[in-house]
C-alpha cells in the first residue's frame, strides 16, 4: 500500500470532513495536505490494513483538532474557547458517531446522512442519486445497522430484546475509535 493509493482512495472524503469543521477551503486544503504528510511518514505503522480508513479519518480528525488549538484569535478579545487538554474533554456516543459513519461505504454514508441529518425524504433522494427507492431505502436501513455495529464493535454496547443499543460509553482511552 503506498500514500498515492491512500491519497487517491480517501484525499476527497477528507477534504470534505475538514471543510465541515473549518468552513475554509485554503484551510481545508493546507489542512488535507498535512494530513497526507502525515500518513506517508506513518503509514508503515499501520498494523492492519482494514482500519485504514478510520485511522486515516483520526489523523485527519486530530489534524483539525491542533489546528484549533494552535491557532491564536485575531483580536485580545476571545471569540471562543478551546481547552488545552484534551483529556478534559467528556468521552461520549457523539465522539464515535462521525468516525462510524465516516467508516460507511460512500454509498451507505450519503443516503443515510441525506435522509437523516439533512431530514430529505427518501423519494427525492432516489432522485438525487439516480437510485430505486427500495435501493435507497435499503442502504439507509443498512447503513443504520453497520452505525449500531460499530457501536457494538468498538463501545460494548448491546441490542436489547427490542433492538434497542443499551449501554454505558467507555472511558475515551478504552474506546477503539476515539483513542
Amino acid at each position: 500500500m503506498t500514500t498515492q493509493h491512500v491519497w487517491n482512495t480517501y484525499s476527497k472524503d477528507v477534504f470534505s470532513f475538514i471543510y465541515s469543521k473549518v468552513k475554509n477551503r485554503t484551510l481545508s486544503d493546507d489542512l488535507t495536505q498535512e494530513t497526507f504528510l502525515k500518513v506517508h511518514t506513518k503509514l508503515d505503522t499501520l498494523k492492519e490494513a482494514s482500519k485504514l480508513k478510520s485511522w486515516v479519518f483520526s489523523i485527519a480528525r486530530n489534524t483539525v483538532l491542533d489546528h484549533f488549538r494552535n491557532s491564536k484569535p485575531e483580536s485580545d478579545t476571545p471569540i471562543f474557547e478551546i481547552e488545552d487538554d484534551s483529556e478534559e474533554f467528556e468521552h461520549t456516543e457523539k465522539d464515535c458517531l462521525l468516525s462510524h459513519i465516516m467508516n460507511l461505504d460512500k454509498k451507505y454514508r450519503t443516503p443515510l446522512f441525506l435522509a437523516d441529518v439533512k431530514g430529505v425524504k427518501q423519494q427525492e433522494i432516489a432522485n438525487q442519486l439516480n437510485l430505486a427507492l427500495p435501493t435507497v431505502k435499503s442502504r439507509i436501513q443498512r447503513a443504520r445497522k453497520k452505525v449500531a455495529e460499530g457501536y457494538m464493535d468498538c463501545c460494548g454496547y448491546e441490542l436489547n430484546e427490542k433492538g434497542v443499543l443499551v449501554g454505558e460509553m467507555k472511558n475515551r482511552d478504552e474506546c477503539k475509535i476515539c483513542r
